[in-house]
């Protein structure tokens, strides 16, 4: 099995690990990968080269009528989602009219499927951009990556494709004062011959630290699920570890979902 695209704007809905029944939203080409991460676990495979042609992004008149004929649709049949869900084929914030698009979809959340919430999922790359956090500020789940606190596992983890710091993620996270859900892929195996593992004590304990200074309002831990880019060499982590590291975010008094 294959890594995959999302071919549509709007897709599902599905069911979600993390979100129930989820509505997707794809901001992003629906012909390749669109991201300022190329994640070694992400299931739409590596980021483009730059340089590489680049696809249109859907406009946000295109996702304004996708949305509310699929919110009519489901009205008229007595089906509502859990959440509508910006992900998609990348990061969903390097959309140029993502404030705008949040703005439309909570009227129109508000008009056909009041009891839907809305979620962003996030690399956390682009925060720090005011119409970005305005929006983030708007929406119900808010939820932001980190992998790790540490640098050289980021790099190796998330192959950024901008400069980013552990110190520097941390801190734009901790700004939210609360209002922020951290999404966090535990994983192990090899990449380029160097041993990957964001489960070491050591790992952990800069990672709980973190967290401590973020403060956020949930942790969601996870681990790979589907095909990964980097030809198989990732191992998943037993459902039983990834709970042990929940408890210790619990201990700090924080809201903890596992999915394994």
């Amino acid at each position: 099995m294959g890594t995959f695209l999302f071919d549509k704007v709007v897709f599902g809905p599905v069911k979600s690990r993390r979100l129930g029944v989820s509505l997707g939203i794809n901001l992003l080409p629906c012909n390749k990968k669109f991201c300022n991460f190329s994640c070694i676990y992400c299931e739409c495979g590596w980021t483009p080269q730059p340089g590489d042609e680049r696809s249109p992004l859907p406009t946000r008149e295109e996702v304004y009528e996708s949305l509310a004929s699929k919110l009519q649709e489901m009205k008229v049949n007595n089906l509502r989602a859990d959440v509508i869900t910006y992900a998609g084929n990348g990061e969903p914030t390097l959309h140029p009219e993502f404030h705008q698009i949040i703005d439309d979809s909570i009227a129109l959340r508000n008009r056909y499927s009041p009891g839907t919430k809305i979620a962003v999922l996030s690399n956390a790359t682009t925060i720090t951009k005011p119409s970005v956090r305005s929006a983030l500020m708007k929406v119900d789940m808010n939820i932001l990556k980190l992998d790790s606190a540490r640098d050289e596992t980021i790099q190796l983890h998330n192959q950024p494709r901008v400069k980013i710091s552990a110190e520097e993620l941390i801190n734009n996270l901790a700004s939210f004062n609360g209002k922020v859900i951290i999404q966090t892929l535990f994983l192990r195996g090899r990449y380029n011959g160097k041993v990957i593992d964001n489960t070491t004590p050591d790992e952990i304990e800069a990672w709980l630290k973190a967290l401590t200074r973020i403060r956020p309002e949930e942790v969601m831990i996870y681990t790979i699920a589907r095909a990964t880019p980097e030809g198989g060499m990732l191992i998943k982590i037993p459902e039983k570890e990834l709970q042990g590291i929940a408890e210790r975010v619990e201990k700090l008094g924080i809201k903890t979902q596992v999915s394994a």
